[in-house]
């Protein structure tokens, strides 16, 4: 019987490996991505802990060399899914009563596995099917899932500390029960330490999970998925169900145990699945609790006494580190007239310098967009901008896709701040740069403000504190996440809890204490020792 109060030490950053040549960690990396290339492997649904292989597959390959193939994964349809859904019913009840700080040992020694002899195999998985470089995969699936592991347990913990207040002879107890259901992860193909935390964050608490990953990160998702099971995740918490968004949707986000969605991947989309909750609303044991993580055109805002270095810098890694494909990945940068020229020749003496190609020559920071789709999306909004007279492509803009889905490094000078390419999601290696007169600050902040949905991420640079102060008042609402002379992308666990608003989503910051209430549904107790037995009030008392 559980009679102490057990506590779990405050944790620290997984370390960033450098993987410099000859390092141990190099050496067993690249053995491993060699090893995967020459296995193929199939992947199974995973429902109640079994295996389980329906009449539908598809084909994992890599996005710098489409025809190469990695393996192939099964598809959950009808039968499945029903399947998952009666076995996340059948494990909640043991899953909600186990003692909390088992389920959390569950996943800090996931942690552990994750980082010690698994830590080759995932980050290889992930730099082959999703087209990542070894330190891009390095901060995400290794560092970034370690740490979700880590710091969501502390705060599980630190919030069941949370307690109300007593009165003499009452005893007020607050309990953290799971959601009244089942929570569906929907998650996407540009971070395998997203998927992670979207499927185990409810799990910590005592919710089951119905597991949608990405179609093309199946791959290095799956992995993560053996190692809960190794770390003794008990059958059926959760569901591992690759399948179509149509079925998912119908089957899962429509049934009425269904408690919560956590989701993070398009605004279009998460929209849908918003107006399909409202329109079965009635039909729900609870309310589903939404929970998204949507897109962004996030932004560098500039001021006249801003650090070119430090804000070309910024441009290139915050725009086309990983091709682009960050939710935070800046999109759209406004410059003042009188720093253009110094920007405009060392961000192109900077871009010349990026090399692109396959995810084994550790020399390239770039590789390719994640697939044919994305590849012609990111190629249209590049061709819609050389043909405007209101926009020029001023370095890259060429896309090739005979060998893998490459788009070179692009940026694009607007002539107004209104152009598709400021204004539009292109996710991909796409900069717009609109050149703002030094006199015109308060209309450019306006237009930075206002311009898109988005309210993500967004960087401002300057040197002088009153024009920093008056910048950030500015953007206020503008972005979740809000970089002062540095790039707008790179958050970390417990460091910068990460989310947005407007069109970006709920801003339930994954990272952090917050985006753990959402999962739980408190019950509040009170216990009075001595109950009273006189029905009369004194004051009811003739004088």
């Amino acid at each position: 019987m559980n009679n102490a109060y057990f506590q779990i030490t405050q944790p620290k950053n997984e370390p960033v490996k450098s993987y410099m040549p000859g390092s141990p960690e190099r050496i067993a990396l690249e053995a491993e991505l060699q090893r995967q290339l020459d296995n193929p492997v199939e992947i199974p649904i995973i429902i109640g802990g079994q295996e389980i292989r329906s009449a539908k597959k598809a084909k994992m390959i890599c996005p710098h060399d489409h025809n190469k193939v990695l393996g192939e994964y099964y598809i959950a349809g009808e039968k499945e899914l029903l399947m998952a859904i009666e076995a996340a019913e059948a494990a909640k009840e043991e899953w909600e009563n186990m003692p909390w700080e088992h389920r959390a040992t569950i996943f800090l020694k996931a942690a552990d596995l994750l980082t010690g002899k698994y830590r080759a195999k995932v980050a290889a998985s992930c730099m082959l099917v999703q087209s990542k470089n070894a330190f891009q995969a390095e901060i995400d699936v290794i560092c970034e899932l370690a740490d979700f592991l880590r710091f969501n347990p502390y705060y599980v913990q630190e919030i069941y500390k949370q307690q109300p207040a007593n009165t003499d002879g009452v005893w007020n107890r607050v309990e953290y029960r799971p959601l009244d259901g089942f929570v569906a992860a929907i998650t996407p193909f540009n971070f395998t330490s997203i998927g992670g935390n979207l499927c185990t964050a409810p799990a910590m608490v005592g919710n089951t999970v119905l597991w949608k990953p990405s179609s093309t990160a199946v791959l290095s998702n799956y992995y993560f998925m053996q190692i809960l099971v190794e770390a003794g995740l008990p059958a059926g918490v959760i569901n591992f169900v690759p399948s179509r968004g149509v079925d998912f949707g119908k089957l899962v986000i429509g049934h009425p145990n269904m408690a919560g969605v956590h989701f993070t991947g398009s605004t279009a989309v998460f929209n849908d699945l918003w107006k399909q909750v409202g329109e079965n609303i009635g039909q729900y044991v609870s309310y589903p609790r939404l929970v998204g993580e949507t897109g962004g055109k996030d932004f560098i805002f500039a001021h006249e006494t801003a650090d070119v270095e430090a804000l070309v810098c910024a441009m290139v890694l915050g725009a086309f580190e990983y091709q682009g494909q960050k939710c935070s990945a800046a999109s759209r940068a406004y410059i003042p007239e009188s720093l253009w020229g110094k920007v405009k020749d060392r961000l192109a003496e900077e871009v010349s310098k990026v090399k692109m190609g396959d995810v084994r020559d550790f020399t390239n920071l770039m590789n390719a967009v994640i697939d044919k789709s994305s590849f012609t999306n990111i190629k249209g909004y590049i061709d819609y901008a050389k043909a405007s007279d209101d926009a020029e492509v001023i370095i890259g803009g060429n896309c090739e896709d005979s060998v893998g889905y490459f788009v070179e490094p692009t940026v694009i000078l607007a002539k107004t701040p209104a152009f598709k390419t400021m204004v539009e999601e292109i996710f991909g290696p796409v900069l717009t740069v609109y050149v703002y007169p030094d006199d015109k600050l308060e209309e450019a902040l306006v237009q930075c403000d206002t311009a898109t949905s988005y309210g993500l991420t967004g960087a401002i640079f300057a040197q002088d504190r009153a024009a920093i102060i008056k910048l950030a008042r500015a953007l206020n609402h503008a972005a979740g996440n809000f970089y002062i002379n540095d790039k707008p992308t790179g958050a970390v666990v417990g460091q910068q809890p990460f989310g947005g608003s407007r069109g970006s989503g709920t801003n339930d910051k994954a990272g952090s204490a917050i985006n753990l209430y959402r999962w739980m549904s408190q019950r509040a107790i009170k216990e009075t020792l001595v109950p009273r037995i006189v029905v009369n009030y004194p004051y009811m008392v003739k004088e």
